[in-house]
């Protein structure tokens, strides 16, 4: 397992290299520069020049990238162009709201997704499977900044039950972080959902199919012991599998649910270093995510020995 463990946080290495090179230089070859931003469109080109050449910018782009990724060898992001501060603060300061809002809508995705997945597949080709597969496709279908606008009309400017947007922090009113988190939450886990109920029906389905389970219906073992403890236990991993995949993706997709419910992440954070040409803030966080994707990738597959004793890593 220790062997198993070092051997994937290897592999963490050539990814973000490949990653902060690929960042790098397509940051880098967009249009506008963050001198300009910063004085001005007015600004006389000599000023913009002078702060080019103090930002560092002046230089060739390969030497911009040597430079660049010596300091995060050693664990330095950079120093953001705009907030004047390291990266790494600045990613910190934002990470207590797209953690919860990846968790919360993860936990939806959970909650909604698994219970429809199963009875979808023990009601199969009746009305409730039917039913519970449209509102899957749907929610596959439906994008996620359309369903936030529908429920702040909705919840928020309707009915007036949550706030439409801004944040709260946890340590000041857990229950307001939560009233201010669950539409975003819902908005970014409901279209999540529909995935993890189209793959535990047919993992369940396949399960069902099985002669073990036959065999303890034939023993006479409620329908409800049979479906929780026989079927559904043995499709965890697929189904765990899936839930690791949708939280690395609210993870990393928050961007555009943060930005309508004015929520201060990392995901509003990458959004205004775009608009403001902030290089060391996009690069920084856009390695974050990687890492945290492929961190959270491999705590299921180290998981997956918990759920199947009979899996060996080498």
């Amino acid at each position: 397992m220790r062997r198993y463990i070092v051997k994937r946080l290897g592999s963490l290495i050539p990814v973000m290299l490949v990653v902060a090179t690929l960042v790098f230089f397509l940051v880098h070859l967009t249009p506008g520069d963050p001198a300009s931003v910063i004085l001005g469109p007015d600004a006389p080109q000599e000023a913009i020049a002078e702060l080019r050449a103090r930002l560092g910018l002046d230089k060739p782009l390969p030497v911009q990238f040597v430079r660049w990724f010596g300091q995060v060898v050693q664990g330095d992001l950079g120093e953001s162009i705009f907030l004047r501060r390291p990266v790494t603060q600045a990613i910190v300061e934002r990470l207590e709201p797209t953690l919860l809002l990846a968790g919360l809508a993860t936990l939806f995705a959970i909650a909604i997704g698994v219970p429809t997945g199963v009875l979808a597949a023990v009601y199969r080709n009746t009305w409730v499977d039917r039913l519970f597969m449209i509102i899957a496709t749907f929610g596959v279908s439906m994008p996620n900044f359309w369903l936030a606008l529908n429920l702040i009309f909705l919840f928020a400017l309707t009915l007036s039950l949550l706030p439409v947007s801004g944040y709260v922090p946890l340590a000041k009113d857990p229950a307001l972080t939560l009233r201010f988190l669950l539409l975003p939450a819902f908005s970014l886990g409901f279209p999540q959902s529909a995935l993890i109920a189209r793959m535990t029906r047919g993992s369940m389905l396949d399960v069902l199919s099985q002669d073990y389970v036959k065999t303890a219906r034939a023993k006479g073992l409620s329908e409800r012991v049979v479906i929780y403890k026989h079927a559904l236990k043995n499709t965890m991993i697929t189904v765990i599998t899936v839930i690791g995949i949708v939280l690395a993706i609210t993870l990393s997709g928050s961007v555009v649910i943060e930005t309508i419910f004015g929520l201060p992440g990392i995901g509003r954070l990458i959004i205004n270093s775009v608009l403001r040409r902030d290089y060391p803030v996009i690069q920084g966080t856009v390695l974050f995510v990687a890492a945290t994707y492929v961190l959270v990738n491999l705590f299921i597959d180290l998981l997956y020995v918990y759920l199947d004793p009979r899996i060996k890593y080498q």
